[in-house]
């Protein structure tokens, strides 16, 4: 998708057109990687309810602490556990208070309006030292279309919704193109510091803070860090209290440290984290036909059609352009475990892909999963004469279809 800047809502479209990316990081482990970088954030502990958490509170020494679960989701503060305790974002001047808290997180599910029904397993908890804010700004840095590189946007509302700020202030939204090949220059910095209403002495931090941020993006590969809020506080600091960052998946081969902290075990539906350690893309909806298809427009088309048939469509299942044959059967694999899975549809272009690839797939994987529901396979494209053949010869009750529209015709057909 790309970015679109327009005059009134710029962070507005920024928002809802930033890429999905499938790295997951935990809040704790987005403040080390800025502090790595020499980002001022608050200090903190990560806490496991092991042996340690004692002796790591007992040398953590803060007027007051903030104890927090670590999750992928939010609203944590005005969540529930599933043992009844109340909150998964919690404050206080009291040490010995600090592993209590903790103890009542740990090992239990934090429900919240952004999880799941069931909540998320709380495995870990930061505690971190408490800080009295002053005053709240936004900041964001993210590669932009538009701009053919990054861009810097920045607000002195920060702590809110950005989105309204975009519409009902666009007068607080500054955006401005960066050099990706240059620091940001001086005179940029402190223009920005000083939109962000920073004054006196906090003018130069922020500016700093700033250059800090922008050396982290490019180091590793980030596509949006976005800081909100970047706070003053009551002593004068520039601190970066939430941050959010989104990487370039394709970087990984670069930056393996960090693509191996991802967060997978808290992943709502465990069939996406097995889907994507084939390379598969996969995500649960709740109708009854599994759909398997090689890229993101084919799903979404194929599950238009399934619907302007009178169908649901069960998933989207998109395979990519390199499917090779043992991740056909696993797509397959992962299809069949959905018991509201009542027929399959195979909607196919073989552009990059081989289709006799896709047809070995098919006939390998329901052979060996001894298929039992109606399935529907249009192929068209590479090889797609022998594919075909495959099917016919391999003595499987396989329905071609010519087009699309038929496919999803003989798909919901063969339910009813």
């Amino acid at each position: 998708m790309s970015f679109l800047l327009k005059a009134v809502t710029k962070a507005r479209h920024i928002v809802h057109k930033v890429p999905v990316r499938n790295l997951n990081l935990l809040e704790f482990q987005s403040k080390d990687l800025l502090q790595k970088y020499g980002v001022a954030i608050q200090q903190f502990k990560v806490l496991d309810n092991s042996k340690a958490d004692a002796e790591v509170v007992k040398t953590f020494e803060c007027p007051e602490y903030v104890v927090k679960a670590q999750i992928l989701a939010g609203g944590r503060g005005k969540g529930t556990f599933d043992n009844g305790f109340k909150g998964g974002v919690h404050i206080t001047s009291n040490k010995s208070e600090v592993l209590s808290l903790t103890q009542q997180m740990i090992g239990n599910r934090l429900i919240t309006k952004q999880t799941p029904k069931s909540g998320i397993l709380v495995n870990k908890v930061m505690v971190a030292r408490s800080i009295n804010i002053t005053r709240e700004t936004y900041l964001c840095i993210l590669l932009d279309r538009e701009h053919n590189g990054p861009v810097l946007i920045a607000s002195p509302a920060g702590g809110m919704d950005i989105e309204a700020v975009a519409e009902e202030t666009p007068e607080k939204i500054k955006t401005v193109p960066l050099d990706i090949d240059k620091p940001i220059p001086e005179s940029t910095l402190l223009e920005v510091a000083k939109f962000l209403e920073f004054k006196g002495d906090s003018v130069k931090r922020c500016a700093k803070e700033i250059q800090k941020l922008y050396t982290l993006f490019k180091s590793v590969d980030a596509v949006q860090i976005e800081i909100n809020p970047l706070a003053e506080t009551d002593k004068g600091e520039v601190i970066s209290v939430d941050a959010k960052l989104n990487f370039d998946d394709n970087a990984q081969f670069r930056q393996k440290d960090i693509f191996s902290m991802d967060v997978t075990e808290e992943e709502s539906d465990p069939r996406e984290v097995e889907a994507a350690k084939y390379n598969l893309n996969y995500v649960a909806m709740d109708g009854n036909i599994g759909c398997l298809v090689n890229g993101a427009g084919l799903a979404m088309a194929t599950m238009d059609i399934i619907k302007l048939n009178g169908g649901e469509p069960a998933n989207f299942l998109d395979v990519g352009g390199g499917v090779k044959e043992d991740q056909v059967a696993k797509a397959f694999e992962i299809l069949t475990a959905d018991p509201k899975v009542k027929g399959i549809l195979v909607n196919v272009f073989g552009g990059i892909v081989n289709c006799a690839t896709i047809a070995n797939g098919i006939v390998a994987a329901s052979k060996k999963l001894q298929l039992n529901v109606p399935l529907v396979v249009r192929l068209e494209g590479t090889n797609v004469n022998q594919a075909r053949e495959i099917l016919k010869n391999s003595g499987l009750p396989i329905q071609t279809a010519s087009d699309l529209d038929d496919a999803a015709h003989k798909a919901v057909a063969a339910l009813n």
